[in-house]
C-alpha cells in the first residue's frame, strides 16, 4: 500500500547531468511541486551571482517554500546541485520535523556527454557552463547516506 504521507525528494548532482529533466518527470509522476534553484535564483537576483552567501540564500528560500507545501500535504521535488552536505541535511531535517518521506536522488552522467549537453544549452534557465561543472565537481561533497543514483548518459534507456 502506498504511503499517504507527503514526499520530499532531492534531485541533485553536477550541472548538465540531467537533474532538471529527471526532476520534472518525477514531479509529474508523483503529482508533486517542483522547486528549482535556477528558477529561484533567476527570480531573486538580476545579477545572478554565485557567491556562497547568494547560493545559501537561494537554498533557504527553496526550503521555506518546500516546508509550506509539505505542510499543505503536497509532494515536493527539489532540483539543485546540493553540492554541500549541509543543504541535504537541512532538507532531511525539514522532512523529519514534518514527518514526511524523504529521498535523495543523485543524477550522474559521463563527463563528455555533459560537455556536449552544456555546449548545446542556450535557452534553458540553467546558467551552468562547463567551467561551472568543473567548479562544482571540485566542491561536491559526496553523498554518504543511502540514496538512489540515476545515470543519464544514455537517457533513451531510462
Amino acid at each position: 500500500m502506498a504511503s499517504s504521507k507527503p514526499k520530499l525528494i532531492i534531485v541533485c548532482g553536477l550541472p548538465g547531468t540531467g537533474k532538471t529533466t529527471t526532476a520534472r518527470r518525477l514531479a509529474v509522476k508523483i503529482n508533486g511541486v517542483l522547486l528549482r534553484t535556477d528558477e529561484i535564483r533567476r527570480r531573486f537576483s538580476k545579477k545572478r551571482r554565485y557567491t556562497s552567501k547568494e547560493k545559501q540564500r537561494v537554498y533557504n528560500v527553496m526550503f521555506f517554500r518546500a516546508k509550506r507545501l509539505l505542510q499543505a500535504g503536497k509532494n515536493v521535488v527539489l532540483d539543485g546541485t546540493f553540492a554541500k552536505k549541509k543543504n541535504r541535511e537541512l532538507a532531511r531535517k525539514i522532512a523529519k520535523e514534518l514527518g514526511v518521506n524523504f529521498q535523495i536522488i543523485e543524477v550522474i552522467c559521463d563527463e563528455n556527454i555533459v560537455k556536449q549537453r552544456i555546449s548545446k544549452r542556450f535557452a534553458d534557465e540553467s546558467e551552468a557552463k562547463f567551467k561551472h561543472y568543473l567548479e562544482h565537481k571540485k566542491i561536491f561533497e559526496p553523498i554518504s547516506e543511502k540514496h538512489i543514483i540515476i545515470n543519464t548518459t544514455y537517457p533513451s534507456k531510462l
